[in-house]
């Protein structure tokens, strides 16, 4: 079984503190290539990820003390995926609208990746209680994302801000393509809802498009976009969103729903 660190692990003094960590500290590339073969454990399926590293609380750790154990309710799972998180704003701001559900971060960046797992624990030594909700992997997740996650696991996919791939022959690394899509599909429940954001109008464009033309996916009505909770934080809670605001900046954004098939 390979396993993952997860935000439980690592980062002692600032879990003991609650001091959050400095992102300067933890400054990366803005962009990674998502084709190319980076080295970090990947669970080989869903069923070998070891979720106790990432939500303690929820997966205390194996006590095997040779005595029979009461029977347990089923545990939970994780429902929210965010895809290229980033410094985990948007974790950190849905971790208390959704306290009882699982959500974790994807991010193929190591620094970047090391921040987020440090912000988390320092969040939780300073709020005890809170956050435990959330954590984060690194991974490739164009790559790996059935690994991860079960058919119809999850309820909720986050692409806020992906690399555009300006360049025509760079757009197969694009987070969302047609192809990508069946995998999403794959893992989300119907009635899951996929929110993109970007302040690339040409990006915007090919995201919409691309979920238009997918038959598992439809634009969620307005009226539900406007009461939706989450759709505010799209555009206020994470690093990217506030600079783009500090500068004036447009963006546009795409949120569609998982439906089924008649043969589903």
């Amino acid at each position: 079984m390979t396993r993952t660190n997860g935000a439980s692990g690592g980062g002692g003094g600032q879990q003991a503190s609650g001091k959050l960590p400095r992102k300067r500290f933890y400054r990366a590339r803005a962009h990674s290539n998502p084709l190319s073969d980076s080295h970090f454990p990947v669970p080989v399926s869903p069923d070998e990820f070891d979720l106790s590293q990432h939500y303690p609380r929820y997966f205390p750790a194996d006590k095997s003390g040779g005595e029979e154990e009461p029977p347990r309710s089923p545990l939970p799972r994780i429902r929210f995926a965010d895809v290229g998180c980033g410094f985990g704003g948007l974790l950190v701001g849905l971790s208390p609208l959704f306290p009882d559900t699982l959500m974790i971060g994807m991010e193929l960046r190591d620094k970047v990746t090391e921040y987020v797992k440090e912000r988390i624990l320092a969040l939780r030594a300073s709020n005890p209680g809170q956050y435990d909700n959330i954590s984060v992997v690194r991974t490739n997740s164009m790559k790996y994302i059935p690994n991860y996650f079960r058919k119809a696991q999850l309820t909720k996919m986050f692409f806020l801000f992906p690399d555009p791939h300006f360049k025509e022959k760079n757009h197969r690394r694009r987070v969302i393509s047609m192809q990508l899509l069946d995998e999403y599909a794959y893992v989300m429940e119907v009635g899951g809802i996929i929110y993109t954001i970007t302040d690339v109008e040409e990006l915007g464009d090919w995201m919409r498009s691309c979920l238009e033309k997918h038959p598992l996916f439809e634009a969620v009505p307005d009226e539900v976009v406007k009461a939706d909770p989450v759709v505010k934080l799209l555009s206020t809670a994470t690093e990217e969103s506030q600079k783009v605001a500090r500068n004036g900046g447009q963006t546009f954004h795409a949120i569609f729903r998982r439906i089924s098939l008649p043969e589903e």
